[in-house]
């Protein structure tokens, strides 16, 4: 679906038919559910533990913890979140009342709060130290509230087989559809916290920090890692690992400013577009029919800027509005998590490295995909079209 030259009354018929299929996703967004049932320990797949920064305030109900209102102070929390033995992978299996059942949906177990940020950095740092030395932030976009971002990440990290220490960064949606320009603020607004936030995690010890960001969260992602590119620290003294944007919100002009100043990453950036995510098609229109990163048609344009494009508009993705595939797709995120647990990724400063870590990707890619779509992945040297029948 394109909407470049469509009428204001069709425009407008469409974000009125988006914003009402945001609202029957579901109202509730307590994150600590009323009651739980006790579950047999063999219906639960597996408990995370999910470090959290956030620019949000404290929300009136204690259930929903934090709210789409902004504070000025960052705040550090952690919560454990229980995976049910039948979850599917690129699923996320929600509780629908009041009442948690660890057997059959994502439970909240608990969650801790820090007073600032050294405390939050002590705790980190024991569980990054017990994972390897790795870390992922994860960075949420537009029309998100608290508790989904909870859960993305905890999905995330699931169906990945990370194997790190998860940190959600998570900004003041409104999770609204009506609100894009508040979130596009909300995001602004947060970038310093993030900058701070990526230095914190490194100073609690990783030794490899990857950063996946999503949608309207690449702004915001973007915008730190120029910050850090400006005080003369753009890979975190070595420790950034692999950088994914994923249906990155952004226009094209503004990401390729923001790539001027950062330089050429010593690694490139991973960048996941889709020409038929109807969710930048919006987001395209409101800021005057302006392409998106997500949705650039010119993939060896972006290479040139220090990234690797990998073009996923053939595969299935489990949303409406096909902007979540990198998650939804149960073949892309295991991939993703192939590539980011990779002991070897931060070692892609010349072509050839490049070169061979795709066609280790390739390879993996062609073996596993149960679908029969195609994959186009762009990079310095070469481009490659991937599917279920090989290369």
């Amino acid at each position: 679906m394109r909407l470049s030259g469509a009428s204001g009354y069709l425009r407008a018929l469409i974000l009125a038919s988006l914003a009402v299929v945001a609202g029957c996703a579901g109202q509730q967004h307590d994150l600590l559910p009323a009651k739980e049932v006790a579950a047999p320990a063999a219906s639960v797949a597996r408990d995370h533990h999910i470090y959290i920064a956030t620019t949000r305030a404290k929300a009136k109900d204690p259930r929903e913890v934090f709210s789409g209102q902004r504070s000025r102070k960052t705040a550090y929390a952690m919560v454990d979140v229980s995976v049910p033995a039948n979850h599917k992978p690129g699923r996320i299996e929600r509780p629908t009342g009041a009442i948690a059942d660890p057997g059959k949906y994502f439970t909240v177990e608990k969650i801790s709060g820090y007073r600032d940020g050294e405390a939050f950095s002590n705790t980190l740092s024991t569980d990054i130290k017990a994972h390897g030395g790795n870390a992922l932030v994860f960075i949420h976009g537009y029309n998100t509230h608290f508790d989904d971002a909870v859960y993305r990440i905890t999905q995330i990290v699931q169906d990945s087989g990370y194997k790190g220490a998860p940190v959600l960064f998570t900004w003041a949606s409104a999770g609204k559809t009506v609100d894009y320009v508040y979130d596009t603020n909300s995001a602004t607004v947060a970038r310093d916290a993030l900058e701070e936030t990526l230095r914190l995690v490194a100073k609690s010890g990783a030794k490899r920090i990857d950063i996946v960001a999503h949608s309207l969260g690449n702004w915001v992602t973007m915008e730190a890692l120029r910050q850090l590119a400006i005080t003369k620290d753009k890979d975190l003294s070595g420790k950034l690992g692999d950088v994914v944007l994923a249906s990155p919100d952004l226009d094209i002009d503004v990401f390729k400013s923001q790539m001027e100043r950062y330089g050429k990453p010593k690694h490139p950036f991973i960048v996941l577009i889709s020409r038929k995510d109807q969710a930048l098609d919006i987001s395209s229109w409101i800021a005057g029919d302006k392409p998106r990163l997500g949705d650039y048609l010119d993939a060896k344009d972006i290479v040139n800027y220090g990234a690797i494009v990998v073009d996923l508009s053939k595969v299935e993705s489990g949303d409406e509005l096909d902007h979540t595939t990198f998650a939804d797709n149960p073949d892309v995120i295991k991939l993703l998590g192939k590539g980011l647990n990779e002991e070897d990724a931060r070692a892609l400063g010349k072509s050839s490295d490049v070169t061979s870590r795709v066609n280790r990707f390739a390879r993996g890619l062609s073996q596993s995909m149960t679908s029969a779509a195609d994959i186009v992945i762009t990079t310095p040297l070469e481009v490659l079209t991937l599917g279920a029948g090989g290369r």
